[in-house]
C-alpha cells in the first residue's frame, strides 16, 4: 500500500493555520457565536402603517406613549377585517403574556438568524441579551405583516422568536409562525429544552 508523506514545511504551515483558524471558526465577525448570523435593524412605530417610512422623533420631542393592553390585540381572528390575522394562541401565551399591559412607543430591534439548532438558553448566551422585547414591539412587527406579507418576520416554515417578560416578570420566549391562514403565537419558559431549528429568526433590542 502506498503511503503518502507530507513535506515537513507543509505540515508546519498547516499546523499554524489550524491553530489560528480554530477560534475564528467558532465566532462571527463581530465576536458573537457563529450559531447566529446578524441581520438588519428594524424600526417600528405604533402609528406606522405597512409601506410607510419610519420617521424617528427628534431628541427634543416628548415621546408619545400609550397603554398597550395585550389581550385587546392578541386575539384569534382570521377574518378579512382583522388588522393582524391570528389563527392560534397557545395556552401558555394566553395565561402568562396576554394579561400584560405595557407602554407602546417607537422601537428598534436587531434581527439574527440561527445557523444551527439552539435552545433559548444557548441563544441568549450567544447574543448576550440584556434587554427584553416588549409585547408591544412584537405586535408592532406583526401589524406590518398582518396578512402574511413579506417583511422582517419570516413567513415560511421558520419561526420568529422574541425574549419577553411575562406578567410575573419572568423572562420567556414568545414565538410567532405564519401558518398560512394566520399567525400562530406561542410561548415557552426560557429554560425549556425545546430546540429552535436552523433558520429561526431572532429579534432583540
Amino acid at each position: 500500500m502506498r503511503r503518502t508523506w507530507l513535506n515537513p514545511c507543509l505540515v508546519s504551515v498547516l499546523a499554524v493555520w489550524a491553530c489560528g483558524a480554530t477560534p475564528d471558526a467558532s465566532k462571527a465577525d463581530n465576536g458573537r457565536s457563529a450559531s447566529v448570523v446578524p441581520g438588519g435593524k428594524i424600526e417600528c412605530s405604533p402609528n406606522r402603517k405597512a409601506g410607510e417610512p419610519f420617521d424617528p422623533p427628534s431628541t427634543s420631542a416628548i415621546p408619545q406613549t400609550e397603554a398597550f393592553v395585550a389581550r385587546e390585540h392578541f386575539r384569534e381572528d382570521i377574518t378579512p377585517a382583522a388588522q393582524v390575522k391570528i389563527s392560534w394562541l397557545g395556552a401558555t401565551f394566553v395565561r402568562r403574556f396576554a394579561v400584560k399591559i405595557e407602554t407602546a412607543r417607537d422601537t428598534s430591534l436587531q434581527s439574527y438568524t440561527l445557523r444551527t439548532p439552539s435552545s433559548a438558553t444557548e441563544i441568549t448566551g450567544d447574543l448576550g441579551i440584556r434587554d427584553e422585547t416588549r409585547l408591544a414591539d412584537v405586535w408592532c412587527l406583526l401589524r406590518l405583516q398582518g396578512k402574511g406579507e413579506s417583511g422582517a418576520l419570516e413567513i415560511n416554515s421558520s419561526p420568529n422568536i422574541f425574549f419577553v417578560r411575562d406578567a410575573m416578570g419572568e423572562l420567556g420566549v414568545v414565538d410567532a409562525l405564519w401558518g398560512g391562514a394566520g399567525w400562530e403565537i406561542g410561548a415557552s419558559p426560557i429554560g425549556s429544552q425545546q430546540t429552535w431549528p436552523r433558520g429561526t429568526r431572532v429579534f432583540s433590542p
